[in-house]
């Protein structure tokens, strides 16, 4: 049992966990009472179903020992292109045809990131911020893009279909809870299998541990990161595309800038900024916390415009605590090494 505390203490899981417990509370007593309830709490499960995805791929790039910086803007050219080429093309079927066409589109933008990456071995950060770049240049100027007032049929019916809607007794208020929540939860029970139950996942974390040891253990590096920038290139495009759908619109740039928040919630889920160490709750936990802040400050009575100050000041804890682990990890490895060597 005691072993069993110890371990869960010191897991950053839980002090996030207990993080959003506590800003919850403050929140329902601030807002007199409008956080728990059922449209409250539907309305930031819908909120987190975009950046929720786009966690899931930030955290693989994480473990990897990377940062990808560009999934907003491959999420962007993904769905605008294939928003405006089935709108031109007049198509009126269903969704899954816009499905398909983000998923192939956003596995080739991945493999662009994946082959630099990879196979030339140049560091993720770097080419991520020039690939967002480029991404951008091309829906700047290939396509010519301008915001899309209409989208397919299809995409519309997708967007507005819901598994039920709460209704707050009090108030009268009332909100769908989007079947994209679905899709979320879908793609975290995919990557988990990926994480933990594949010799790709493995990869993937010894990646981030060690590329050296990787290699030395049988892991094809240059191909399982390559792999893997396609895989969130698939995933991020499907975020852009569920984005779109429930905003009933598209936008060229308004995903723009969502990095940093999404990589703060990863980091604040325990995610270790050197590689090597994440898990998918602390995932979901560091990032529903970055969307309550986000959407409960009106309930707070604070001003919108510190909600930059709020998220800039998570992302400095969530680095700070992540390094310290790191630290705390060394000088654990370094004591263990001292002990063996005084043993022998």
């Amino acid at each position: 049992m005691q072993k069993s505390l110890k371990k869960l203490l010191g897991r950053t899981e839980f002090y996030v966990f207990l993080l959003l417990v506590v800003l919850s509370i403050v929140i329902q007593i601030r807002s007199g009472g409008q956080f728990y309830t059922p449209n409250g709490l539907v309305d930031i499960a819908s909120a987190l179903v975009v950046p929720g995805i786009f966690a899931v791929g930030t955290l693989m790039v994480i473990i990897s020992g990377g940062f990808d910086v560009s999934f907003p803007a491959l999420a962007s050219l993904a769905v605008y292109a294939t928003t405006k080429s089935l709108l031109d093309l007049g198509y009126t079927g269903g969704v899954w045809l816009p499905l398909l066409m983000v998923l192939a589109i956003g596995a080739v933008l991945g493999a662009f990131n994946g082959f630099f990456v990879g196979y030339l071995n140049l560091n993720a950060m770097i080419v991520t911020l020039g690939a967002s770049s480029v991404f951008r240049g091309i829906m700047q100027g290939a396509l010519n893009s301008r915001q899309l007032a209409t989208i397919p049929e299809g995409m519309r019916n997708f967007g507005t279909s819901a598994l039920f809607v709460a209704t707050n007794s009090e108030s009268g208020l009332s909100s769908r809870m989007p079947v994209a929540f679905l899709v979320y939860i879908a793609v975290i029970v995919l990557a988990w299998f990926v994480l933990n139950k594949t010799y790709f996942g493995r990869g993937i974390y010894a990646l981030g541990g060690n590329p050296a040891s990787a290699t030395a253990a049988g892991f094809n590096v240059k191909r399982t990161k390559f792999l893997m920038f396609v895989f969130v290139g698939m995933i991020s495009a499907l975020a852009g595309l569920i984005r779109v759908c429930m905003m009933q619109q598209c936008h060229p740039t308004n995903m723009l800038g969502m990095e940093m928040n999404i990589i703060a919630g990863v980091v604040l889920g325990g995610a270790a900024i050197t590689g090597g160490a994440g898990t998918l709750t602390g995932c979901v936990l560091g990032t529903l916390l970055i969307v309550t802040v986000e959407n409960s400050m009106i309930l707070l009575g604070i001003p919108t415009t510190w909600k930059s100050v709020f998220v800039g000041a998570l992302i400095i804890i969530g680095t700070g605590v992540s390094a310290m682990q790191v630290v705390r990890a060394n000088r654990a490895a370094d004591r263990k090494k001292k002990i063996s060597k005084e043993g022998a």
